[in-house]
Order: C-alpha cells, then structure tokens, then sequence
C-alpha cells in the first residue's frame, strides 16, 4: 500500500485543490493507497474539509513539521511513503516516478515543483537554475518526497530538531544509506510564500540556510515565515489543475 501523508495547519483554502488532485493522480496510478492529513493546531476547518474528501485525519497539537509528518508516518499503514505539502498538488508522472525509483532499488526520492500563478522575477529566474542544480546534486525539497518505509524508519524519520529545513536533514540521511532519486517530473505548489517575500529577504533566508543549515532552525525564532501570524495571512493565487508535471527544462 502506498501512504500519502500532508502535514496540515490552517490549510482550508488550499486543502480541497491538493487532494482532489491526488486522489485523482492515485487513482490513476491503480494502486491501494491512503490519504493521511496531519490536523496540526489548526483553528480553521482544516479537519473537516479533509475528512469529507476521503482522508484519514490524525489530530496533533505540535506546531512543528517535522513531528507533524512523523505522526503521520507512525499512523500510516503503507510500505512506500510520499509526503505531500498541504499547499501542492501532486499528478500521476510524479507519483509513478517515485514508485519505479522505488522498485528500481532507491531508498528514496523527491519531484522539484513549479508554482502556480505570479511569482517575482527573480523567482522566476532562479527558480529552474535550483531545480537543475537540486537535481545534480541529488536533493529535493519537502514538498513532495518518497521513501520506503523501511528507510524511514532506519534513519529515525524527520529529526525533530529542527523546525524547518527538516526535510534536508532527511534527504541527506536517506543518502548515507542508498541511491535518492530526482525524476525529472514535477508537482505544482502555492505562491503564497514569494508573494510576501521580497528578493533581500529571499537572500537572507538562504543565506542564513547556507551558513549553518538545518542547525540555524532549532528554534522558531527568526520563522514567523513558517510559524508566525504572517504564516496564517499568506494567500494563495489558485491553482490551477496538475497534470503529467513534467518539468519544461527536461
């Protein structure tokens, strides 16, 4: 069985877009399959909104994503992970790319997204220069990974030290102990994050990433990004249907 897991707070408005387009791609992929939302701390109708859509909700009161997807890594009955953010709607050439990287012997995996809707310019620019260069290296963001089981739980899942960049950490774990694969399909997720940021404080973002990695996140200070009041204002432009997601500079 294969396990979708989306940690979840205050996701309402982006909820109902992602899992449909899930459930859809899923469908398609023709395989036994769960849907397992994290409902972490949310005061909107997050958990209402994903149990009319079919999923499993696990109630957590953590405020941190990487407890939040281990929770529902711990809940789900799958052999084969993926863990999907709330905001990205994943398509059926992502998932069936994941499941024969799986079955061709890696531990593991991540799809790079593209965005829906208007995002700066510079964003747009760097946006394919990180895809290609996350691609040579071999690493992938936390919206959308896969695992076996097995390996995440040999590495200790997402380490709870930190309260973001969690899923570099887990990418590099997962590598120590076999091949982490980058297809060359993409997911599509929210601008919503680039539309409250602006180019200097993108730069300070990563270079605050780039001097000290996942360690500069051990607390959530500094993350009002991610876990401030500014967190719950972010709107998102719609997005639009996900298709096969390949990416355009394959």
């Amino acid at each position: 069985m294969i396990s979708f897991i989306i940690p979840a707070h205050n996701e309402e408005a982006c909820l109902p877009a992602s899992l449909d387009a899930l459930g859809a791609a899923a469908d398609k992929v023709g395989r036994p399959y769960e849907v397992i939302v994290v409902n972490d701390a949310s005061t909107d109708a997050t958990g209402e909104v994903a149990r009319r859509r079919g999923a499993r909700v696990i109630d957590v009161a953590y405020r941190h994503i990487a407890a939040t997807r281990n929770a529902g890594a711990r809940a789900a009955r799958g052999d084969i992970l993926f863990f999907v953010d709330a905001d990205t709607q994943a398509n059926e050439g992502a998932i069936t790319a994941g499941l024969m990287a799986i079955e061709q012997g890696a531990v593991g995996g991540g799809c790079h997204f593209l965005y829906a809707g208007w995002i700066p310019w510079w964003a747009r620019l760097l946006l394919p220069v990180g895809n290609a260069a996350g691609r040579l290296l071999g690493v992938a963001g936390g919206a959308f990974l896969f695992c076996r089981r097995s390996e995440f739980e040999a590495v200790g899942g997402f380490c709870e030290r930190y309260f973001a960049a969690e899923e570099v950490a887990f990418v590099k774990a997962l590598k120590r102990r076999g091949r982490f694969v980058v297809p060359r399909r993409t997911v599509l997720t929210s601008n919503r994050k680039l539309r409250t940021m602006s180019l200097w404080r993108a730069v300070a973002v990563l270079f605050r990433f780039v001097v000290r990695g996942p360690e500069s996140y051990r607390s959530r200070d500094g993350l009002s990004l991610w876990y401030g009041p500014e967190a719950r204002d972010q709107i998102a432009e719609p997005v639009a249907a996900a298709d096969g997601g390949r990416d355009p500079g394959s």
